[in-house]
C-alpha cells in the first residue's frame, strides 16, 4: 500500500487510524463547564442555564460525541432499551405496527430494537434470548406462538402482546376480529350472496379463530346454513395459497363471493380471478380483511376492513410503559376496526341487495 498517497490517517487499523472517541470530560472541557454540568445538558436531567445548555450542547456536537447508553442504564439502575418483535415487516400491516410503536417510545427516550422474525416461532424465541441478553426493560411482539411471551415473563419483564394473544395472563392490544368479520361478512349476505367463501390461513390464534367465528355468526344470525367446502385454509405458502384460489374459482358451483382473511390473501385472490378471467363485482364479489395501499390502486377498489394497525402500536407502547413505571394486573384493549366500502362488491347477477 502507497503510505504517501492515502496517509497514515486512513489506514484502517493503523496507530492514528482509530480515532479516540469522544467522551463526556471532552464535551466538558470544550464546553468550560463541569462534567456534572455537562451530564444534566445532555440528558435534561436537572437545571443547567439556557446558555450553558447551548454551549454544551454546540460543543457535543462538534466533537461528534455519543452518549453511552448503557451506561447510563447502568447508573440510573434502569434499561432505556425496549425490545420489538413483528412477524413480516415488507406486509404494511406490520411496518405500520412498528412505526406507530417506535415513535411513542422514542418520544419516552427509549431505543428500540426491531426484529423481523418471519413468523417463525424458533427465530422469535431466539431473538427473546437476546433481548434478556442485552438488558431490555420490555418487549412488544406479534407472537406466532406462547413460547418467547412465557420466556420474557419468567424472567420478570414486561411484555404487551400485539394483535394476536398466546397468554391470558400478559398485556395484550388487539383488534375485535369477531366484530370486524362480522360486519364484513353481513355487507355480503345483505347483498344477496348465499355461497360466500372464506380463505383463511390459520384458525388456531385469536385472529383467524376470531375472523371465522365472525364469518360463521353472520351467517346464523342470516339464517344461513354455511358451505364447510367453501371455508379454505390456506397456510401461509403464496403458491398454495393461490393453487387453492383458483380451484376454488373454478368450481362447477362456484362461490359468488370471496372473504380473503388477509391483505397477502387478498390479493393472491385478486390475481386467481384475474387468471380464471372473472370480472370483479359482476362475476364474482371480493372483500379482504387490512386496508393495504394497493386495494385503493385497483379498479374497482376492494371492499375492505381498515384496522387501526398504527393506533395498534402507539396503545401498545404506552400500556409497556406503564407497566415498565408502575406492573400492574394484565389487560386486554381491544380496538375498534371500519369497513371500508368500495367497487368489488355488489349483488350477485339475477339478485337484488337486500
Amino acid at each position: 500500500m502507497d503510505h504517501d498517497r492515502w496517509g497514515v490517517d486512513s489506514i484502517p487499523g493503523g496507530e492514528r487510524g482509530m480515532a479516540a472517541r469522544p467522551r463526556l470530560s471532552d464535551v466538558a472541557a470544550s464546553a468550560g463547564v463541569s462534567m456534572s454540568t455537562a451530564s444534566r445538558a445532555l440528558t435534561g436531567s436537572g437545571y443547567v442555564a439556557a446558555g450553558v445548555k447551548v454551549r454544551v450542547l454546540g460543543a457535543a456536537e462538534q466533537l461528534g460525541y455519543v452518549p453511552n447508553a448503557h451506561a447510563r442504564s447502568l447508573k440510573a439502575q434502569r434499561s432505556t432499551t425496549v425490545g420489538l418483535l413483528v412477524s413480516d415487516l415488507r406486509n404494511p400491516f406490520y411496518a405500520e405496527v412498528a412505526a406507530g410503536a417506535t415513535g411513542v417510545l422514542r418520544e419516552e427516550g427509549y431505543t428500540v430494537v426491531l426484529v423481523d422474525d418471519a413468523a417463525s416461532d424458533k427465530e422469535e424465541l431466539a431473538a427473546a434470548h437476546t433481548f434478556l441478553a442485552t438488558r431490555v426493560a420490555g418487549v412488544l411482539l406479534t407472537p406466532v406462538s406462547g413460547a418467547a411471551t412465557a420466556f420474557v415473563r419468567q424472567h420478570g419483564l414486561p411484555v404487551v402482546e400485539i394483535d394476536r394473544q398466546f397468554s391470558r395472563g400478559c398485556d395484550a392490544v388487539l383488534i375485535d376480529n369477531v366484530a370486524a368479520a362480522h360486519e364484513l361478512t353481513t355487507h355480503l349476505l345483505r347483498l344477496g350472496h348465499r355461497r360466500i367463501a372464506l380463505l383463511i390461513d390459520e384458525t388456531d390464534w385469536t385472529t383467524g379463530k376470531g375472523r371465522l367465528q365472525g364469518y360463521t355468526d353472520a351467517h346464523r344470525a342470516a339464517g344461513v346454513s354455511v358451505d364447510d367446502r367453501l371455508v379454505i385454509q390456506s397456510g401461509f405458502d403464496a403458491e398454495t395459497v393461490s393453487a387453492q384460489a383458483r380451484e376454488l374459482l373454478a368450481l362447477r358451483k362456484r362461490p359468488t363471493a370471496l372473504f380473503a382473511a388477509n391483505n397477502l390473501l387478498a390479493e393472491l385472490a385478486w390475481r386467481a380471478a384475474a387468471d380464471a378471467q372473472l370480472r370483479i363485482p359482476t362475476d364474482l364479489s371480493l372483500v379482504g380483511f387490512d386496508d393495504a395501499p394497493w386495494m385503493s390502486m385497483v379498479t374497482p377498489g376492494i371492499t375492505t376492513v381498515s384496522q387501526p394497525a398504527f393506533e395498534l402500536g402507539v396503545r401498545a407502547a404506552r400500556v409497556l410503559l406503564s407497566r415498565i413505571d408502575k406492573p400492574a394486573r394484565a389487560r386486554a384493549v381491544r380496538l375498534a376496526s371500519r369497513l371500508i366500502e368500495r367497487g368489488s362488491t355488489a349483488a350477485p347477477t339475477g339478485r337484488r341487495p337486500r
